[in-house]
């Protein structure tokens, strides 16, 4: 046990690249957003066990699906979305795991007008220092694409329209 828990951590620090994508669309006429995460799974793997979170005793280097209760209460506190200054909670619809990647559906429920949205993604921004969690957001005519790193874990927008052009704060 402790050789593979040692192997896996070697691997782990090679890791070629820390990368994460997030996705955040609004539903247009509806009052919520749709989310999709996706990162490696050894990655995420390391930073949940970092995380403080409980850790099962279930062996996930098998392509186990991860206990969804456990997944769900990473991703409230890894992407934290806020729109209109309330604090959003996800609901994890699905999640698959191929080729070591994870990828998570999320469900938000929201307001029908977006005024303002702020986008906090702490993925793995405690575990390296070149961490980019790559994000996209989709709110009414905003379309914007951001890279949140360990130096910038946040970013703000205003949906409020100014001589036809979204506000980025």
């Amino acid at each position: 046990m402790m050789l593979k828990t040692l192997a896996f951590s070697i691997w782990v620090a090679f890791h070629p690249v820390h990368v994460t994508l997030t996705s955040i669309d609004f539903i247009s006429g509806t009052d919520s957003l749709k989310v999709f995460v996706r990162m490696y799974y050894d990655d995420f793997l390391l930073d949940y066990s970092m995380s403080g979170l409980p850790v099962t005793e279930m062996n996930y280097a098998d392509n186990i699906t991860f206990p969804a209760d456990l997944l769900n209460k990473y991703l409230d506190e890894k992407v934290i979305i806020i729109i209109n200054n309330k604090h959003l909670k996800g609901k994890l619809l699905n999640q698959t795991l191929e080729n070591n990647e994870i990828s998570m559906n999320l469900f938000y429920m929201t307001e029908k007008k977006p005024r303002i949205i702020t986008v906090r993604n702490l993925i793995m921004t405690r575990l390296y220092s070149d961490q980019a969690n790559m994000t996209i957001v989709r709110i009414n005519d905003l379309e914007e694409g951001i890279m949140l790193t360990p130096a910038q874990t946040e970013q703000t927008y205003s949906l409020r329209r100014s001589k036809g052009v979204t506000k980025k704060i």
